[in-house]
C-alpha cells in the first residue's frame, strides 16, 4: 500500500486556485513525527522544493517562486498534509509531489518517503 498519496491536481486557468492533499496513512504513527514537504517537477526541469512544514507545524519554509501564493498545512490527527495554491500561473505547471523526512527543508535529499505526485496544469 502507498505510504504517501497525493490528490487534488487538475487543470485551471491562470489566476485560479487549487488545494492539494497528501494522505500519509501508510506511514501510520510515524507521520506525526516527520516533516513534510511539497516538491514539483516538469519535463526537462530538475525537481524543485517549494514548501515544507515541521512535524509540529512550528516552522514552515517556502521557495521564493511560491511565497505569498501557496500555503502548506497539516493535520496530524488525520495524517494528512495540504498545499493551498492561489493565483496560479503557467509556470506553476508541474507534477506536485509530497514527501516526508526528518527535517523541514527544501532539499530533496533529506526526505525518505515520496508519493507519486499529482499533475497541475495552468493555462494562460
Amino acid at each position: 500500500y502507498e505510504q504517501l498519496v497525493e490528490s487534488g491536481g487538475g487543470s485551471v486557468q491562470a489566476g485560479g486556485s487549487l488545494r492539494l492533499s497528501c494522505s500519509g496513512s501508510g506511514l501510520s504513527s510515524l507521520f506525526p513525527k516527520l516533516a513534510l514537504g511539497w516538491f514539483r517537477q516538469s519535463p526537462g526541469n530538475e525537481r524543485e522544493g517549494i514548501s515544507c512544514i515541521s512535524f509540529s507545524s512550528r516552522r514552515t519554509h517556502y521557495a521564493d517562486a511560491v511565497k505569498g501564493r501557496f500555503t502548506i498545512s497539516r493535520d496530524n490527527l488525520e495524517n494528512t498534509a495540504f498545499l493551498e495554491m492561489h493565483d496560479l500561473q503557467p509556470n506553476d505547471t508541474a507534477n506536485y509531489i509530497c514527501a516526508a523526512g526528518g527535517v523541514c527543508t527544501l532539499e530533496a535529499k533529506y526526505f525518505d518517503y515520496w508519493g507519486q505526485g499529482t499533475q497541475v496544469t495552468v493555462s494562460s
